[in-house]
């Protein structure tokens, strides 16, 4: 019996849509793509650690492409340990999960305070994974009555404390939440004022951490705590992402291996800069992939007619076009308004507040202010 390998796997997003371009092909493709490798890999479990779809209603084509997906798991009897994300309904993605379970697939049920451990055994003994799903402050006070929880990390800690887990077993976590030191891509929602972090060290009793929610690979603090990425990227501030699959190895307790396996889309995703006759001439585009999505920036003085139509001619998936040149760079200065997608809601709202009263929040309003905006967002307000 060789080690325990897992596959590390989140946030596929089936159904999204990105600049209004449907992302149904190249989700299929990448599915593929990921079966080929676990057919390589041979793992003894993957993980899907939330937001399998874009929306808490997600539109037949995404439960199509899912059913697909886990049905060639199945066949392939791959064990699978998914739980659900902050886009996902609980109810639509834990449905059918013990009937699953007869077949290996292993779903998070709808959070009610109470989570077993899933059992995999290799030659230095058993281990387990622990599947937790989205939760929020409001959801771990209703399963906890008798607790005090304040914001995200006593949330996450409680639920943890509850597990009454063996330390000294070798532990595996699956979640969906924003570790604090995280960094953040445009796709992904931004919650007010930071308070939905969660502190990494709650998760030092387990050896492994297998995180959703963050699209930008990477590990916080300790290698084993770590985010594995989307399988393709759902917005240009991830151009520059390599896109992969974890493979986590463990071994005896303490000992975990961890490597990254890339995957290659049917479409990249990809900035172009340059004026709109630099850009159109064959020398410039002749042998790239004018097919990736593109976001183009063109940095003619004047704005250029119907410029989307006529570039789509060359370059079919041109998803926005955006101009940098002296009026736009004066714009920028004079408003100063800073990039709208990377500020939470608290920030916007001071703002608004400032402009509206000639003076920003005061530490006790921004507080008031922080409460209302995170009730409405646990559905309190």
């Amino acid at each position: 019996m060789a080690d325990l390998k897992l596959m590390h796997l989140s946030d596929l997003h089936l159904g999204k849509r990105v600049n209004e371009f449907p992302m149904q092909e190249d989700q299929q493709y990448i599915l593929l793509e990921i079966l080929r490798i676990i057919g390589q890999e041979k793992p003894d479990g993957v993980i899907i650690a939330g937001d399998v779809y874009d929306k808490a209603v997600p539109s037949a084509e995404a439960v199509s492409l899912l059913d697909d997906f886990l049905k060639r798991l199945a066949a392939m009897k791959q064990k699978v340990y998914m739980i659900y994300g902050n886009h996902d309904s609980a109810e639509r993605v834990a449905f059918g999960g013990e009937f699953f379970q007869l077949g290996g697939i292993h779903v998070s049920p709808v959070f009610s305070g109470s989570i077993e451990p899933c059992p995999l055994a290799d030659e230095y003994g058993e281990a387990k994974i622990w599947m937790l799903p989205f939760v929020k402050p409001v959801d771990v006070r209703h399963a906890y009555p008798e607790e005090s929880v304040s914001d995200y990390t006593d949330a996450v800690r409680q639920v943890i404390v509850h597990m009454n887990m063996d330390p000294s077993d070798r532990n595996i976590l699956v979640a969906h939440q924003f570790v604090t030191g995280a960094t953040r891509s445009e796709s992904e929602d931004v919650s007010v004022g930071g308070l939905d972090n969660v502190d990494a060290s709650v998760f030092d009793q387990f050896d492994y951490v297998a995180l959703g929610h963050l699209h930008g690979p990477q590990h916080i603090g300790r290698e084993t705590i770590r985010y594995c990425g989307t399988p393709i990227k759902y917005s240009f501030s991830e151009k520059d992402h390599i896109k992969s699959l974890t493979v986590v190895e463990l071994k005896e307790k303490g000992n975990v291996e961890i490597r990254t396996i890339p995957l290659k889309p049917v479409h990249d995703m990809r900035e172009i800069r340059g004026t709109y006759d630099e850009l159109m001439l064959k020398k410039t585009w002749e042998g790239t992939a004018t097919d990736d999505y593109l976001h183009v920036v063109l940095t003619d003085e004047d704005d250029v007619p119907d410029a989307m139509a006529r570039m789509r001619t060359i370059y079919p998936n041109i998803m926005k076009i955006d101009y940098d040149n002296q009026r736009t760079q004066a714009s920028s200065d004079v408003g100063g308004a800073g990039d709208i997608e990377h500020k939470s809601e608290i920030e916007l709202f001071n703002e608004f507040f400032e402009k509206q009263n000639g003076q920003p929040l005061s530490d006790e309003q921004r507080s008031f202010a922080e409460e209302i905006l995170e009730g409405l967002k646990e559905g309190k307000a």
